[in-house]
């Protein structure tokens, strides 16, 4: 198994680097000194996993040698850790006790732990099980290049979700018009069916307008159509977001002309407490806004689908990035029963 690395400090003034790094994300390490235990830096990368839904964490004490390897010591900074990220809405904690100086549970078990009988830092980033979900969602394929090939027109891009079907019925957001897929075409070699995260063409059935930013969806769950987010975003550019503010904003492969209507709240990572009506956010800052844009987007909540449901703000004057932004509402009450979150999940609003 290869790995991507992103060193993202845990300072407020890197929110933004945290925020990059965790955008695209399948596990977050969150480094914890044992002397210390859980402090300030701890909550705000744990607010920001769960912000991004990252669907692992791990908690890796470090410097058990300094605290005698006690167990006591872990097991509390373990249990006060997990029960802030379970109310976050973290679906997964695996707490490790390490010594990175001596290796303790780096790569080997360690002896001096023998109360341990978890996994080792590397053993569990070697096992835990990744991309999972993504070939069971609903089937979104945004178009990126039409292709023109012995007369036919194929529509390239990548599956980003869900399973796509010679002779399956698809639907073209954001027109609604209605087809089925005719060929598919993976690496030049004709494929019957593709799973989430192969790049391929798609030849479609029916002779329709279709073009780079449109997507191809499928299943009982389409995304919403429709010209006004709400979302949370962070700002990360040195320039402020403001209301009125004119901007781009770049979804999946499409990009609209779009206006910040209104900025409601600014987020305090450190308690979770919303400040209304800031005016504005400055770079660090993630908050509530409502943006109209000139064109229709497709569209699904964040926590449904961290790819269809991400975007970005741009600055139309130099496309330089202003915000990263996350559809729907920014963290979903931990304990919540399957109704109550089906309910959530249906009834976000844009």
């Amino acid at each position: 198994r290869r790995f991507i690395l992103a060193d993202t400090p845990g300072h407020v003034q890197y929110t933004r680097n945290m925020v990059t790094g965790a955008s695209t994300a399948e596990l977050t390490v969150i480094l914890v000194d044992a002397r210390n235990g859980v402090v300030e830096q701890t909550r705000r990368h744990a607010a920001i996993a769960a912000l991004l839904r990252v669907p692992h964490v791990v908690l890796a004490v470090n410097k058990m040698d300094l605290v005698d390897y006690a167990e006591s010591v872990f097991a509390l900074i373990a249990e006060e850790f997990t029960a802030y990220a379970t109310a976050l809405g973290v679906p997964e904690v695996t707490a490790i006790p390490i010594s990175a100086l001596a290796g303790d549970n780096v790569v080997e078990p360690s002896a001096r732990m023998d109360w341990y009988g978890g996994p080792t830092v590397l053993e569990h980033l070697e096992s835990v099980e990744v991309g999972y979900g993504a070939a069971e969602g609903a089937t979104r394929f945004p178009v990126q290049m039409v292709i023109r090939h012995q007369g036919e027109r194929y529509y390239a891009g990548q599956l980003l979700s869900g399973r796509l079907r010679v002779g399956e019925e698809v639907t073209v957001q954001p027109s609604g018009r209605v087809t089925t897929v005719a060929a598919l075409d993976v690496l030049g070699q004709a494929a019957d069916a593709v799973a989430a995260g192969a790049s391929l063409s798609v030849r479609l059935a029916d002779e329709i307008d279709v073009g780079r930013g449109d997507m191809l969806t499928a299943g009982s769950r389409p995304p919403r159509i429709a010209k006004t987010v709400e979302a949370t975003v962070c700002h990360v550019a040195d320039t402020p977001l403001t209301v009125g503010r004119r901007v781009l904003l770049k979804h999946t492969t499409r990009t609209v002309k779009a206006i910040v209507e209104d900025i409601p709240s600014r987020l305090t990572l450190d308690d979770l407490s919303q400040h209304p009506e800031p005016g504005s956010l400055v770079a660090n800052d993630i908050g509530r806004v409502r943006v109209r844009t000139a064109e229709p987007l497709a569209l699904d909540s964040y926590a449904d689908s961290r790819r269809t449901g991400a975007f970005l703000l741009i600055d139309p004057a130099d496309g330089t990035t202003l915000a990263a932004g996350m559809a729907g509402e920014a963290f979903r009450a931990a304990g919540a029963t399957a109704a109550a979150v089906a309910a959530d999940a249906d009834g976000w609003d844009f």
